[in-house]
């Protein structure tokens, strides 16, 4: 009787030494460089999305009304992709990627849907608050693992089917507050129509995800730095195409004038959110894929968990979002379930190796 008390502090201690064992064996593996440009990366994933995130909000809120030009300076920053990449063939003598007549229709199809993806969520942040916006948005990990299922054929274990039903719960508890968080100046129909596109934005996100997966397995038979890099700059490539001949079409740049003049804080602003917008996301894709390359998904679920309180934190603080009970339920039940889903994942990658 006196034996168990004593036993349970040695083996927490225990697993505590073996944690910290590990992970200073995974610190020695690798060079400071690599830990250098880690921190780096994952710094701008949890800085810069949210961010991007943000200025759409601002956008709409100070007298912008166009989804196209949002869904535009979401690609415009492309040629800053296309620079990183120039000198991994320069400097690493990397050989590109040949240019298959497959793998360029693969690039104009996840083109074709990245754009319409970026307007589906120019007009979800259109109509709603950024932070009930990035946590419908956070679905996108439950059709990324149901797509991932589908066509990669992943694995899907209890823990992924797990947060694929909390996710969804979590999405659900925030259509039940729809009242509490509605900007005045929205309607009621508005509103139901930002939750649709916000969901719908999500799908085609989780399916784009594992189109590019798929693309890696079947096309491409390699993952690499610049690889990941190529595909990311042909598919933001396409995208901007796509999303520049609806702008155009729409005439929504000859209304960038009348909208910078009406803009509350004047042209200079106007340009400058714009502008950042622009940077902000390409920093926070470029980011992302130095995670995907340096560590491993697992670490990108974590930090996209992180993002979505992140975000939601920032959008209340800054941007005076309201924040009821109930979203602050639906934000606890989206991380348990970002949780289990890394966890399901990490699993999964240990059955696998």
């Amino acid at each position: 009787m006196e034996e168990e008390p004593s036993n349970l502090p040695v083996s927490l201690w225990g697993r505590v030494s073996a944690f910290e064992t590990r992970a200073r064996e995974a610190y020695k593996r690798k060079p400071i460089s690599h830990w250098i440009l880690l921190v780096l990366s994952s710094a701008a994933m949890l800085v810069a999305f949210p961010a991007s995130s943000l200025l759409s909000r601002v956008y709409y809120a100070n007298g912008g009304t166009s989804k196209w030009i949002i869904s535009w300076v979401a690609v415009a920053g492309w040629p800053l992709t296309a620079l990183i990449l120039l000198p991994t063939y320069l400097v690493c003598k990397a050989s590109p990627t040949p240019l298959t007549l497959k793998l360029t229709y693969s690039y104009i199809v996840l083109g074709l849907l990245s754009a319409a993806d970026n307007l589906m969520y120019a007009y979800a942040y259109a109509y709603l608050p950024a932070s009930t916006a990035s946590l419908l948005a956070s679905s996108s990990l439950v059709f990324s693992a149901l797509f991932g299922y589908l066509l990669v054929k992943n694995k899907l274990n209890a823990a992924i089917v797990n947060a694929v039903v909390v996710i969804t719960a979590a999405m659900t508890i925030i259509a039940l507050d729809s009242d509490s968080d509605r900007y005045g100046n929205v309607t009621d129909k508005q509103y139901i129509w930002g939750f649709v596109w916000d969901i719908l934005g999500s799908a085609l996100h989780g399916l784009i995800f594992a189109l590019s997966e798929l693309v890696f397995v079947k096309l491409v038979g390699r993952r690499s730095f610049h690889v990941v890099l190529e595909q990311q700059v042909m598919v933001s490539l396409f995208a901007f195409v796509f999303t520049t001949i609806g702008v155009i079409v729409n005439n929504d740049f000859q209304g960038m004038k009348y909208e910078a003049r009406s803009f509350k804080g004047g042209k200079s602003s106007y340009y400058l959110v714009l502008i950042w917008s622009t940077i902000s996301f390409q920093l926070g894709v470029l980011g992302s894929v130095a995670v995907l390359f340096l560590s491993s998904t697992v670490l990108a679920g974590v930090l996209n968990a992180i993002r979505v309180p992140l975000t939601s934190i920032a959008a209340v603080i800054l941007l005076k979002d309201p924040m009821s009970g109930l979203k602050i339920l639906s934000l606890v039940v989206t991380f348990w379930g970002f949780g289990c889903y890394i966890y399901g994942s990490s699993s999964t990658s240990k059955d696998s190796s």
